[in-house]
């Protein structure tokens, strides 16, 4: 992969959608949620056609304070997982990156909480919600024993949801889309808790 990777999101389409590039323009991954889940599951697919199914995501319960959601290949393998870190996630989101083994080997941390309940708070006010996009800017930070590895950013976008992934420190090819695929499902899931 050729960073920096843009993540971006469909804010008005009804189903959340989301495209994942590298810095070439070439799309890593397509996601299309879909909608009324009890227990929640994503389909990660090679690009925006659809055609070709890369894995699975899939939640271990219904309720997601401290849920797990594991990643799986097309034929049912475990390639890891991402985990909320339930109490330690209230002010400050927090979530471990897991392997194949089901053992921590990453960990995804909000750089500035303050930046994501501006952003939150001044997104629920008619209007000034449609700029909030071009002035609150919350970064997350993917971490392996206590080094910054990569860093995402909300970025400036109107109609839609814009990060991008910046890399810090080389990160061993084998843990790229692990990586990827636990960014991805930590937007979705803190982009419903603002």
């Amino acid at each position: 992969m050729q960073y920096p990777l843009r993540l971006r999101f469909k804010i008005l389409a009804l189903a959340p959608q989301c495209f994942v590039e590298d810095a070439s323009g070439a799309e890593v991954c397509y996601v299309k949620q879909k909608l009324l889940r009890l227990k929640e599951k994503v389909e990660v697919f090679t690009d925006s056609s659809r055609r070709e199914l890369l894995c699975t995501i899939s939640a271990d319960r219904m309720i997601d304070f401290s849920a797990s959601y594991t990643f799986r290949t097309p034929d049912g393998q475990v390639m890891g997982a991402v985990r909320r870190r339930g109490l330690k996630s209230l002010w400050r989101a927090s979530y471990e990156i897991l392997d194949a083994k089901g053992q921590p080997t990453f960990e995804i941390h909000e750089e500035n909480p303050f930046a994501k309940v501006l952003d939150s708070v001044l997104g629920e006010i008619p209007v000034v919600g449609l700029l909030t996009g071009f002035f609150a800017h919350p970064r997350y930070a993917v971490r392996q024993e206590g080094r910054t590895l990569l860093r995402m950013t909300k970025r400036r976008a109107f109609f839609e949801g814009r990060f991008d992934v910046e890399q810090v420190e080389p990160v061993a090819p084998q843990d790229e889309l692990g990586i990827v695929l636990s960014l991805l499902m930590f937007v979705l899931l803190e982009r419903s808790r603002g």
